[in-house]
């Protein structure tokens, strides 16, 4: 077998491997391989096959270069490449450093070489939206005293003007008061249903919000309206 085919034959006897995913990205939430994890199997199947792979490093470029032990051709290698890089990691001097780069490209370069299925680091991290902030609480007014404005019981004037925050237990109440203040100043049966029909649309929402308080409502009007004709 040529070099090409010896390593294709590595290939896939990698592929049959289980191999194990070790390394974690926390931060993208995805697995990979880290070097420890395929290494001493691509080292033993490179044994038996007569290939040896050897990587070196310039300022530039890194390399990976396969050999067939068992050639002595002058093509009997293949390379494989890659740009130098740098890193920055908190706490190390440039030595340090400078053992992590070599670190991470012996690692792509053997991922390179044989083909290796690695995750796609970019998905994780691109095309994804910044979740949306929630919006800063809105600071509510401070609540209004809910009176209603009742008009002189003088004959046609019988009308209830209502503020503040409709449907909210002041405002019910507010309401009651100023029902009772202008059936008090009801003197016939008429004046109650002038009262009713001035206040209708009133009386209407009221049923709309709560049929409990429209019912009460109702009852105060009966009672009134029975006592004036008693009278």
């Amino acid at each position: 077998m040529n070099i090409h085919k010896k390593l294709q034959k590595a290939r896939m006897t990698l592929q049959n491997t289980a191999l194990k995913k070790s390394g974690h990205n926390k931060f993208a939430g995805y697995q990979y391989f880290e070097l420890g994890d395929f290494l001493p199997q691509i080292q033993a199947i490179c044994d038996s096959l007569g290939l040896c792979g050897t990587v070196s490093f310039t300022p530039e470029m890194a390399y990976l270069t396969i050999y067939d032990t068992d050639s002595t051709e002058s093509n009997n290698f293949v390379t494989f490449t890659s740009p130098m890089s740098s890193a920055a990691l908190k706490g190390c001097h440039d030595v340090q450093n400078l053992g992590a780069v070599q670190t991470y490209l012996r690692r792509y370069l053997w991922v390179n070489a044989f083909e290796i299925v690695e995750h796609d680091a970019l998905e994780p991290l691109t095309g994804k939206e910044e979740p949306a902030k929630k919006p800063e609480p809105v600071a509510k007014p401070a609540p209004v005293a809910t009176k209603p404005v009742v008009s002189n019981t003088t004959k046609g004037a019988w009308s209830i003007t209502m503020s503040g925050e409709e449907g909210s237990p002041g405002w019910f109440e507010a309401l009651e008061i100023g029902v009772k203040t202008l059936l008090t100043g009801a003197q016939t049966p008429d004046d109650v249903a002038t009262i009713f029909k001035t206040n209708r649309v009133l009386f209407d929402r009221v049923k709309e919000l709560d049929a409990q308080v429209y019912s009460d409502l109702m009852t105060n009007f009966s009672t009134t309206k029975k006592a004036l004709i008693k009278e």
